[in-house]
């Protein structure tokens, strides 16, 4: 990790601007996929996942024989987990639904807001070097809660045509049965225009390599909403001269392993504690199966010497991390002045593993500074709020007035007329 001492404000924006990546050659690969999968339908994608997975299918479908197979195939002990995962993240979820509350603005005047479920959503679960069977509970949990009709999955298959039986068992844990074999900038197209065997759906949800993401991002120019903009995984531990250095450790290693263009941040107020850090760091890597991908990331990753925990706490707003990790004894304190985060973890106990699969919280997140206008997934991502509002005559004689006179001064004369009838029609029965 690149260490900085005592950084000048100055200097904050350069430190801590994530890895740019030449993004051109990414945006004409995915470009001709998706007008591939426009125009050809299940023809392109047959074709694009012998091309990109290496794969013959002969069917996108997942079968209800595949998904049986997958449950008698996976350990009792990771089955027994996906269960508590599902409850916790389930009770979290449903704390989050929206109470219809009418309120009368003025005499006569009611209005309220309901939430109503998008009614055909997709997911894309990545393959990739690891099978995301978590992020399948986390996308298809609130989409239940919040009453999509319709719930799609896609994921890559292995060069057998086989999709991971984790993953087939958290989503019929989840209640969700139609999943169909397609990985990358494909299976977002697919969901996208939708073809022949899978539905077109309304919005998009889940993480995936530069190419899933380049291709949400097209089609949300194209009609189909996403969920957020992200970019690499990332986490931010603040420590200080208190902080279990192993912890800490295990931390930054945890989020390193994620992929090579992870990004992973230190900021603390202990030149010693860092150094402890660094040391730690040295002795876990070597012991993790996944350390070559690891290593690659710390490559991308720095520490930061922060005068004060109040210097620190600005860094780490300025940053903006996907995960924040305050690893210190008064993180609650410190909690108050967080602004700019995806996910926050107090305590030395509370590693980001617990919110990756079962503390109740989603890790869907915004990476890449996005935490700065963006929310984590939520049961309100899978919500449209529409709101409802009822005139009785005396509403209409309350703001009957005030409309008429704004309408008049914005050259609107049909919406003047509108309102000027009913007030005329209540003034003639009196």
């Amino acid at each position: 990790m690149k260490l900085y001492q005592y950084p000048a404000r100055s200097e904050w924006d350069k430190i801590l601007s994530r890895p740019a990546l030449d993004t051109q050659m990414v945006k004409d690969a995915v470009a001709a996929v998706l007008q591939d999968v426009r125009q050809h339908g299940d023809e392109a994608l047959f074709r694009l996942e012998e091309k990109f997975d290496h794969v013959k299918l002969d069917r996108l479908l997942v079968s209800e024989s595949e998904f049986s197979e997958a449950k008698e195939s996976v350990d009792s002990d990771l089955y027994q987990s996906l269960l508590t995962a599902h409850a916790n993240i389930s009770r979290f979820h449903s704390s989050q639904r929206h109470v219809v509350e009418r309120v009368e603005t003025c005499p006569g005047v009611e209005c309220w807001q309901k939430s109503i479920g998008i009614e055909k959503v997709g997911l894309y679960i990545p393959g990739g070097t690891a099978p995301l069977f978590s992020t399948v509970l986390m996308l298809a949990i609130p989409a239940r809660l919040a009453g999509c009709r319709e719930i799609v999955l896609c994921t890559p298959p292995n060069r057998e045509g086989n999709i991971h039986p984790a993953i087939l068992c958290a989503a019929h844990i989840a209640g969700v049965h139609k999943i169909f074999k397609l990985g990358g900038s494909q299976a977002i197209a697919a969901m996208a225009f939708g073809t022949e065997s899978v539905p077109k759906v309304y919005k998009i949800f889940g993480p995936g390599n530069r190419f899933v993401m380049e291709a949400k991002q097209q089609v949300s120019l194209l009609g189909t909403a996403i969920d957020m903009p992200a970019g690499p995984s990332e986490v931010c531990v603040l420590a200080d001269e208190n902080s279990c250095a192993p912890f800490v450790a295990a931390d930054l290693l945890s989020q390193a392993e994620h992929g090579i263009d992870s990004q992973v941040l230190l900021v603390s107020t202990s030149s010693a504690k860092i150094q402890e850090v660094e040391e730690e760091i040295d002795r876990q890597l070597p012991l993790l199966p996944r350390q070559d991908i690891a290593r690659q990331s710390l490559s991308n990753s720095i520490a930061i010497l922060a005068a004060d925990k109040q210097e620190a706490m600005e860094i780490c707003n300025e940053y903006a991390p996907e995960h924040l990790i305050l690893s210190t004894s008064d993180c609650d304190e410190l909690a108050d002045q967080v602004v700019n985060a995806g996910s926050v973890f107090l305590g030395s106990w509370s590693c980001e593993s617990a919110g990756d699969y079962a503390s109740g919280t989603n890790h869907t997140l915004p990476t890449h500074g996005y935490a700065r206008a963006y929310s984590g997934l939520n049961l309100d991502s899978f919500c449209r709020k529409i709101t409802f509002q009822k005139l009785s005559e005396e509403g209409v004689l309350s703001i009957g007035p005030a409309v008429s006179t704004m309408a008049g001064h914005e050259q609107l004369a049909a919406h003047q007329q509108a309102m000027l009838l009913r007030l005329k029609a209540i003034n003639s029965k009196s």
